[in-house]
């Protein structure tokens, strides 16, 4: 294994050290590596990913016990808008200190804020601790990756990512599904108290890998201010957007603040960015067409991705009339599309040597589905067919547009790009959540939760809620088209 920064090397038992290029090509990992690997890297991310999606089913019962729901979009927000910003920071710290201590700072700070969450009093509190985790769930996600580029040779990293694409697409299926089950057998106050012994436990095993290199030379977070125009920036205009319309009034003096201001200080990071020499944005790569038109589409995606992953446990709850447990088993044929369309995109992209065709096609089927969630009565069967034509439509996006900016970006640019996608994915997610909340809950500004859930037949309410979504339906096909439409304009790219 590397040195690390004091020069002593990490013990010579540990299987990961390796002397030379030549061996680390050539050494396979054994089983018992890769048993330690497994369960102090993946473990952490499986919690980072689920942690996006475990309080979808639940956020009825939220809002019902702490007496709100015009807030709870930001329930998921804060946990994404804090995971976007600290992304880059814990890559660059992780090259500095060392990837392993990072993530154990990474995993400090997301067990601080599940402690939060699991007492927190009241709504604030818990957007409060929800950005906490966030803030350590980027390390999560991002120094998990780190590692197993640092500790597996190269041949084999194929497989480990192969790994990570099944836990990432399990997670994002199991978090609606667990946070439905146990919120309807204990509160939902025990979503955070048992990710507490996990994180314990990916500790442990995290403490048995090597120490790894160290790099003091490395840039580190040099770019302070454009991270701190991006939180600020964003937050902003995200807080204006989930906020305007029931909060307060779409043409007042708080709205001017939130749009214009955030508006005016990403005007002011883009500046700053381009005369960074080591920018947070890497705004000349946003210059190319093919990558500018390919994030606006993973932005469209995935921010109607989440808010079907969001709201629609919403829709079910309130408006169908579902307990959380079953909501959350019919947002699973959802979640499973996209792990087929995902999986499909690729074989379709490489037959036919065109990394622009599938996501435009994609997100059209997606958009029919919507359409039809819109159009048709709420009915089971049709929430469970059109749900996972959704998710086929909405899966293809994000592995192709992956690969064609990589393609365009080309290898020296690979980290720059690699964040772009994390950027374009995590903001698409936060406005996605942010903007149909708003959107909800201005057109449902007096909806008693309370009482719809303690409801045993349709009233009024649930009927009122049921209209707002074939509304919302509407609005979210709408990005969809729009999404299909910018992917239309993608230059040709063959690989």
């Amino acid at each position: 294994m590397a040195e690390s920064t004091h020069g002593r090397k990490a013990p010579s038992e540990h299987a990961a050290e390796h002397a030379s290029p030549e061996h680390d090509e050539v050494r396979e990992v054994t089983r018992s590596e890769f048993l330690r690997l497994f369960t102090a890297v993946m473990l952490p991310m499986f919690l980072a990913v689920a942690d996006q999606t475990l309080l979808a089913t639940a956020t009825p019962v939220v809002a019902a016990e702490f007496g709100q729901i015009a807030d709870t979009s930001w329930i998921a927000t804060a946990y994404l808008l804090t995971n976007a910003v600290m992304v880059t920071v814990y890559g660059r710290l992780g090259d500095s200190f060392g990837r392993r201590e990072m993530l154990f700072a990474a995993m400090g700070v997301f067990v601080v804020g599940s402690i939060v969450c699991a007492a927190a009093p009241s709504l604030p509190w818990l957007i409060a601790g929800r950005a906490i985790q966030g803030a350590g769930g980027g390390g999560l996600m991002s120094l998990s990756q780190a590692l197993i580029g640092e500790l597996v040779p190269p041949r084999q990293r194929i497989r480990f990512q192969g790994y990570f694409a099944i836990i990432f697409t399990v997670a994002n299926i199991l978090g609606p599904v667990i946070g439905g089950l146990v919120v309807s057998q204990v509160s939902w106050r025990w979503l955070f108290v048992g990710q507490l012994p996990l994180t314990a436990f990916a500790a442990w095993r995290l403490f048995r890998l090597p120490r790894g290199a160290r790099y003091p030379d490395a840039p580190g977070v040099s770019d302070v201010a454009g991270l701190v125009m991006f939180a600020v920036g964003t937050t902003l205009l995200l807080f204006g957007a989930s906020s305007a319309g029931h909060r307060f009034a779409w043409l007042s003096v708080w709205t001017l603040i939130c749009f214009a201001g955030g508006a005016a200080i990403w005007v002011a990071l883009l500046r700053h960015e381009s005369r960074h020499r080591a920018p947070f944005f890497p705004i000349d790569l946003v210059r190319i067409r093919a990558l500018r038109l390919a994030m606006g589409t993973m932005v469209c995606n995935t921010a109607c991705m989440y808010a079907m992953v969001f709201y629609l446990p919403i829709y079910l709850q309130l408006g169908m009339r579902l307990n959380a447990g079953h909501s959350g088993l019919l947002v699973a044929p959802l979640a499973i599309g996209m792990i087929i369309g995902g999986q499909g995109s690729i074989r379709i992209a490489a037959r036919i040597g065109k990394l622009n065709v599938v996501p435009r096609w994609g997100l059209t089927l997606a958009c029919v589905a919507l359409l039809g969630l819109a159009l048709l009565p709420p009915h089971q069967g049709i929430v469970i067919a059109l749900g996972f034509l959704a998710g086929v439509g909405l899966g293809p996006t994000m592995p192709s547009c992956q690969i064609l900016v990589q393609h365009v970006a080309g290898r020296q640019h690979l980290g720059a790009a690699t964040a772009l996608v994390s950027l374009s994915r995590t903001s698409g997610a936060a406005l996605g959540t942010a903007v149909t909340g708003a959107l909800i809950f201005s057109l449902l500004p007096d909806m008693d939760v309370g009482q719809l859930i303690k409801a045993q037949a349709d009233t009024a309410e649930s009927l009122a809620v049921l209209r707002v979504f074939h509304i919302v339906f509407f609005s979210v096909a709408g990005a969809a088209a729009l999404g299909a439409w910018i992917a239309s304009r993608i230059p040709t790219v063959k690989f």
